[in-house]
């Protein structure tokens, strides 16, 4: 399977020398590269992209808020050489954040990583995002799960763990995966790591949402998001 991959990178070199490494990558193919962030919302509107090489400190706009524009962004690996910003990168849930200068063997671990990824989406889910049910894939088998009982979701490295009512779902996957097959109506990412059922909060503040006995913190980037699905009417 080929990978159609995008660079965006302020830098010419760093965009050669990034395309040089990917070329001796087999199933990477690099369909496009930018020096600057903007002109990729349309691209992306209109070709297929699976993975995105992302530069952070670029003119214009920079690669984290480039990001946060995104409501359903391709897999995306940021390559930087400012370590700073990996928190900011992480809580968008990036597939990988490589440190500059580039290295063959880093490149390769990163996009093996979000080839796992993509496969993972592919197989360990399935349902249309307005399902009433969603498969789930645990050990050998599939695993049914009511959308309207799931209480909150929570991502554990490469698993992810769906807590329903009277169920709980352990899968290799990524968060992002079981984020695209919900309601946006219903759920709400409140940081990198969980993903919340309005209809199950029993208690929120500013920073924390309570469901049951489980305190689930509200991330700093997804904050005014939850404020505004959430309606918080205090200052936060």
């Amino acid at each position: 399977m080929s990978y159609k991959c995008v660079l965006v990178d302020d830098e010419p070199l760093a965009v050669g020398v990034l395309e040089g490494f990917l070329r001796h990558i087999p199933d990477i193919e690099v369909v496009a590269t930018f020096n600057e962030a903007i002109p990729l919302f349309d691209f992306i509107q209109h070709h297929k992209v699976d993975i995105i090489f992302l530069d952070i400190e670029m003119p214009n706009l920079s690669g984290i808020d480039f990001l946060k524009c995104l409501k359903d962004p391709p897999f995306v690996i940021i390559t930087s050489a400012n370590r700073d910003y990996a928190v900011d990168g992480y809580e968008l849930n990036v597939v990988d954040y490589i440190l500059k200068p580039l290295t063959m063997e880093r490149l390769v671990r990163a996009v093996s990583r979000a080839a796992e990824a993509m496969e993972l989406k592919a197989r360990n889910v399935t349902a249309a995002p307005d399902a009433e049910y969603i498969f789930l894939k645990e050990g050998k088998k599939f695993i049914r799960v009511k959308v309207d009982e799931i209480q909150y979701i929570e991502s554990i490295k490469d698993y992810v763990k769906v807590v329903a009512e009277g169920k709980t779902v352990v899968t290799r996957m990524n968060i992002s995966a079981v984020e695209k097959l919900l309601d946006p109506a219903e759920f709400i990412r409140v940081h990198r790591s969980f993903i919340i059922s309005k209809k199950h909060i029993d208690a929120y503040t500013a920073t924390s949402i309570e469901i049951g006995s489980v305190e689930i913190p509200v991330g700093r980037i997804y904050r005014d998001e939850a404020v505004r699905r959430l309606g918080y009417d205090f200052e936060v």
